[in-house]
């Protein structure tokens, strides 16, 4: 029964998808006027629920973000800075391996001009997008600014209430496929709730909070910091009269290295602003230049040099710990965090940038999570002295430690470059490229561990400890398990660490190929080429049509888009099933259509929509404009079974459909209607 209703649901869910051209985001928008020649352009969107609108700031390689084109802009007026977005959520998107950035219910786009032409009248706006859920809809939208003849002209409308504008005020209604300037009209707009991104939040804070804990204990275990913890504990057992005393002065420290800790999180918070480096997150020279301090860090944990803070602090704030009382105690603390500058300040640096590109108070958080892990065990030991004989002797197993987190800091300085060169498509980190760098690295500390190297700083070793021996065989395993990946293997335990697969020398991996050597080797027909999993594939309705008709086979039509998400997981969990592969491979001819193809026509076939009075100057317009015109819809991915002369031989088409059962039988379906009708 309930596997009845839920395809009853699904069905009159999917019924609604494809009853009609989908338009989730409504628009309106206005001009506010701030002198005699600059002005703000106001796009205000609500979204319907469960879609997603991508922002201008969502990285290169993911979903298609938002494009701003200004049309007169040439002689006429500058834009003032760059279009500034309201608040926008953030996700990882495990298909593209990005973050992708998105507005949820509403959001809001500000653009401020400077005119330069006095007679300037009018302002034209085009807004490209992509808007998701379980399909995806590339959009464009036309919008017309009228210039207002007068500061008495402009209102300021709040976004949450309904307002009557005078019949001056220039105002933009965007309607379905464009914008018109209504010089008298009541502009309504919906009020919608905020969007509740606490469990997010809450999700992402906690995650930040447990690795900077567990960061804290690694500094713990430090050569810088470890030694600290029996003669800190026992000054304060003996310079207490009581043991009361002892403890309370023991927690006082602890709550004190809390304390500046924090401070150091607020600071951060404070001057780059909760949101700045969010932003920087995604910049190519941020991501280049956190490359270089990492490197630094690791080059100083393997002992080429050290980080270290002045002298002099550390003397004049020494010489404060001697006052006693309470403000003795809160400088001993500041005295531990300068002096062990030179371990923990490469972990610091670390976890600020990394939790500060999380945007809000997530350097605060990182920071409390740090300096939790930090002062517990001066506390507690404090609480409880007999435990210090339960602590390994300092020694050289804590270099060892510090060298560790050198490797570590090292690997993961070049996610960093390898970030700015997606960006940059510069191809020099490619995959490949990529793991033989982490290969090296983690196979040089497997030999470290195993004692074969050894670095400046590291006392003789006349054997390896079991522990260090075990967590050599780890390293090793893992580096092992990364070899693969440099033919092809998936690599799922670092997912999103390196470049994509289709981001390398050979993206079937070294000499291969998705299906096997078998599609390479075949001769593809004229105008087709090899689309997923090796499927004979045409990107041009005509060439893929003569082609079916010559070997009289049925035709799947798949509108899709590079930047679709929902596309690349039909094509990776339902088209990489082995009957349905069987089904693609030998039963239809695959015509693929990409909407978003930026290439644009050659002039003599560009042409303007009968359909929608839009200008068809890409090859993803025309093939957008295709859908709409002879399909009535507008979503991808969007599955048709065709005969050869055009006809649909399926009830209905298909959309996204992760049921592999219910998929296969609406190819069946299409199939078996084309062998009858022979």
């Amino acid at each position: 029964m309930k596997k009845i209703l839920f395809l009853l649901i699904a069905f009159v869910a999917f019924a609604n998808v494809n009853a009609q051209i989908l338009d989730p985001a409504k628009w309106t928008t206005k001009i506010e006027k701030k002198s005699d020649t600059n002005y703000v352009l106001i796009f205000d969107t609500v979204i319907e629920n469960d879609w997603h609108l991508y922002s201008q700031t969502t990285p290169d390689g993911g979903p298609l973000p938002l494009e701003i084109t200004f049309k007169n802009q040439k002689g006429n007026f500058n834009l003032v800075g760059k279009a500034v977005e309201s608040k926008t959520r953030t996700a990882y998107n495990d298909i593209f391996e990005v973050n992708e950035k998105f507005f949820e219910k509403k959001g809001q786009v500000r653009q401020e001009i400077s005119i330069t032409n006095p007679n300037l009248t009018e302002i034209k706006v085009d807004f490209n997008y992509q808007v998701c859920k379980e399909v995806c809809i590339n959009v464009e939208k036309n919008f017309t600014f009228k210039i207002p003849a007068s500061a008495k002209s402009i209102v300021v409308v709040p976004a949450d209430i309904t307002t009557v504008v005078p019949p001056d005020t220039a105002v933009v209604d965007t309607v379905a496929q464009g914008s018109e300037v209504k010089n008298s009209a009541v502009v309504t707009t919906e009020k919608v709730p905020v969007l509740d991104d606490k469990k997010s939040e809450k999700k992402g804070l906690w995650s930040i909070f447990f690795i900077a804990f567990l960061s804290g204990f690694a500094a713990l275990l430090t050569p810088c910091v470890f030694p600290m913890i029996p003669m800190t504990v026992s000054f304060f057992t003996k310079q207490s009269k009581t043991k009361a005393k002892g403890i309370r002065n023991a927690i006082i420290y602890g709550i004190s290295i809390i304390g500046i800790y924090l401070i150091l999180g607020l600071v951060v918070t404070w001057i780059f602003g909760a949101d700045a480096l969010n932003a920087l997150s995604t910049n190519v020279w941020f991501n280049v230049i956190f490359f270089i301090i990492l490197v630094t860090f690791a080059a100083s944990f393997l002992g080429a040099f050290e980080i270290m803070l002045p002298n002099s602090w550390a003397n004049k704030v020494d010489s404060q710990a001697d006052r006693g009382g309470i403000i003795g105690i809160l400088f001993m603390a500041l005295a531990l965090a300068i002096v062990s500058f030179s371990c923990t300040g490469p972990i610091v640096g670390t976890l600020l940038v990394e939790a500060a590109s999380k945007g809000g108070i997530a350097p605060i958080v990182g920071m409390f999570g740090f300096s939790l892990a930090l002062a517990l065990p001066f506390m507690l030991f404090a609480m409880f002295p007999g435990w210090l004989n339960s602590l390994p002797k300092s020694g050289g197993w804590l270099n060892t430690v510090k060298v560790v987190l050198g490797f570590l800091e090292l690997a993961l300085a070049f996610k960093f470059l390898s970030n700015a060169d997606l960006v940059l498509q510069l191809h020099f980190l490619e995959r490949e490229v990529f793991l033989a760098i982490w290969i090296a690295i983690f196979g040089t500390l497997a030999f470290y561990l195993f004692g074969k190297i050894t670095l400046p700083h590291d006392s003789p070793m006349p054997h390896i400890s079991v522990g260090r021996l075990s967590f050599g065989l780890v390293v090793l395993a893992f580096t092992i398990y990364l070899i693969p990946g440099l033919w092809g293997a998936p690599l799922k335990v670092i997912s999103g660490f390196p470049p994509p697969m289709t981001y390398s020398e050979s993206p079937y991996g070294v000499g291969g190929s998705k299906g096997g050597s078998a599609a390479t080797a075949q001769v593809l027909p004229e105008g087709a080429h090899l689309g997923p999993h090796d499927l004979v594939a045409f990107d041009d309705y005509d060439k893929g049509v003569a082609y079916a008709k010559s070997i009289n086979k049925p035709i799947l039509l798949d509108f899709t888009g590079f930047a679709c998400v929902n596309c690349r997981k039909m094509e990776d969990y339902v088209w990489s099933d082995t009957e349905i592969l069987k089904i693609l491979q030998g039963e239809v001819v695959l015509i693929s259509l990409y909407v978003d193809d930026k290439k644009d026509l050659p002039k003599n076939e560009q042409y303007v929509s009968k359909e929608t009075g839009k200008e068809i100057t890409s090859i993803g317009n025309k093939w957008s404009d295709f859908q709409i015109t002879k399909f009535k819809a507008n979503a991808q991915p969007y599955y048709i079974i065709l005969d050869t002369d055009g006809n649909m031989l399926s009830d209905k088409p298909e959309s996204y459909n992760s049921n592999i059962e219910s998929y296969k039988g609406w190819l069946r379906e299409g199939i078996d209607r084309f062998k009858k009708a022979e």
